[in-house]
């Protein structure tokens, strides 16, 4: 447990050093060019898989192949988040990932990839991707700070919005350069990264956890991994409210995933492919806009508060998605819906972070990550086999529900679908009113906070940088100075198309 501030220092860290803001935009906007690189990637191999095969269940062992090795592998990844150097562990996650990046470049350039080869380091990247998300939360609270943390982790969410337009980027890409060149491109957004990470100079506080020795060295009690993993279970059942929360966000995840999986078969039944794109650009701008607002805001003072309004807000905006099949209307409710994404993420995290002590909180992140991610694989594998089996036929042209629900929301093609958007809102709903219902999420803002959640101190020899509070005397420019995306990782198969990951990322869920 790191030791509290002394009542002496009066003055934050982070607002006496001018140095701290252009660190963190820095660190930030790297691993936002990866983040750019990697959804490129991600979006042609699909691509290619699924105009290979003309198979839609082969197209979707790539989500799982991104998702199950990530829940299995979080466990370990939070273990040595919290024994090793987080920064040399990001910096090892990336090459692993690059190497497998590699691998595919010259497979592709040799005429020899086959799709067991796309899943196979699909599943690689994704488990280097989990401990590179680990190892950056753990280390985010020293690195900024308690003051400006909130904003920060808005700032990060606008990243989401570069993976659902990558798709917009990426069919220019390979109609220019290929394949192979985005492919190449994305080996070289990992160097970016990577140089970013190097360069800058984290104090030891931030990249090393409480107890641990010279850097790269073990920290933490001793034991076998498994036994030191479920410490971060243990840590959370000591903290009424959190389990609750992550509890919730299993259950959100997996509603989330299922619209993703499904928001473009239900454009594509009444809109060609070009308006699925503009629409795609248009929730991403919902997304960016909700990550701008939290980025300059920080949130509600009390952080549950984000949760149950983002919840309820998010559950009427998906149920909106079916009322008629007409693409005016997905381009007002699906940015509406992608809004609400930073703040329901920017406030969970936030809340892990401040009641979770550094030197566990790895761990912790981990067991978010599973709680979290569990039932996702499950809403991939069953929202082909619900839409096309169950829904649609429920509500085609004389069917079971033809004079039910299909009086409120049509009949006929994609209808089925728009029932299923329709459930999951209502579901959605409802989710919120439970998590509201529950004594210990609605106080968990009055868990003591951790004692070790003022920025460390920066070395006397960093670079200058632009002041913390150059621009606001109280907001901070942690908006006003940074590009705008957000860091590595984040699930977002959104209501206005799909990426591969977790909604509440970077080690939340």
């Amino acid at each position: 447990m790191g030791a509290a501030v002394p009542e002496t220092a009066t003055v934050p860290p982070e607002r006496a050093d001018p140095r701290r803001a252009r660190l963190l935009v820095t660190v930030w906007a790297g691993q936002l060019v990866s983040l750019v690189g990697s959804s490129l990637t991600a979006f042609v191999l699909g691509v290619w898989v699924y105009q290979r095969t003309g198979s839609v269940s082969q197209f979707a062992m790539i989500f799982l192949a991104s998702t199950l090795p990530a829940i299995l592998a979080a466990p370990f990844a939070g273990v040595l988040a919290d024994r090793w150097d987080r920064r040399r562990l990001m910096l090892g996650a990336d090459a692993v990932a690059a190497l497998a990046t590699g691998a595919v470049a010259v497979l592709y350039a040799a005429g020899l990839l086959a799709v067991w080869h796309v899943y196979v380091t699909t599943a690689v990247g994704a488990a280097a991707g989990v401990l590179h998300q680990i190892s950056y939360a753990s280390l985010t609270p020293r690195l900024v700070g308690k003051r400006h943390l909130a904003r920060f982790n808005g700032m990060m969410q606008a990243g989401r919005a570069v993976q659902i337009a990558a798709p917009l980027l990426a069919g220019a890409l390979v109609a220019s350069i290929g394949v192979g060149g985005v492919i190449a491109l994305d080996l070289g957004t990992f160097a970016v990264a990577a140089a970013t990470l190097l360069v800058v100079r984290m104090p030891p506080e931030v990249t090393r956890p409480a107890g641990a020795g010279g850097a790269g060295t073990a920290a933490g009690p001793p034991g076998p991994a498994w036994r030191q993993a479920a410490a971060g279970w243990r840590h959370l059942r000591e903290r009424p409210g959190l389990p609750a929360l992550l509890v919730v966000f299993g259950l959100y995840n997996a509603l989330f995933a299922l619209a993703g999986v499904l928001v473009q078969p239900l454009i594509l039944s009444f809109a060609p492919a070009a308006t699925l794109g503009a629409l795609m650009f248009a929730g991403g701008a919902g997304l960016f806009a909700g990550s701008l607002v939290m980025s300059a805001w920080g949130g509600p003072r009390r952080r549950v508060t984000g949760v149950h309004a983002g919840l309820a807000a998010g559950g009427v905006a998906l149920a909106l998605h079916s009322l008629a099949p007409s693409p005016w209307l997905i381009a007002v409710v699906a940015p509406a819906f992608l809004f609400t994404l930073p703040i329901i993420n920017t406030a969970a995290m936030t809340l892990l972070q401040t009641k979770v002590e550094s030197a566990v909180l790895g761990r912790v992140m981990a067991a978010a990550r599973v709680v979290g991610d569990a039932a996702v694989p499950l809403a991939y594998v069953a929202a082909g086999p619900l839409a096309d089996r169950v829904a649609e036929p429920l509500m085609r042209d004389g069917g079971a529900l033809a004079t039910g629900p299909g009086a409120l929301l049509g009949t006929g093609p994609g209808r089925g679908i728009a029932l299923i958007f329709a459930v999951t809102g209502v579901a959605m709903l409802a989710l919120a009113a439970v998590a509201y219902a529950v004594p210990s999420l609605r106080r968990v803002d009055d868990l003591p906070d951790a004692q070790d959640l003022d920025a460390a101190p920066l070395a006397a020899t960093a670079p200058d940088a632009v002041p913390l509070a150059a621009t606001a005397p109280e907001a901070g420019p942690l908006a006003a100075t940074a590009p705008d995306a957000g860091p590595p990782g984040g699930k977002a198969a959104s209501a206005a198309g799909t990426s591969k990951e977790s909604t509440v990322r970077e080690g939340v869920g």
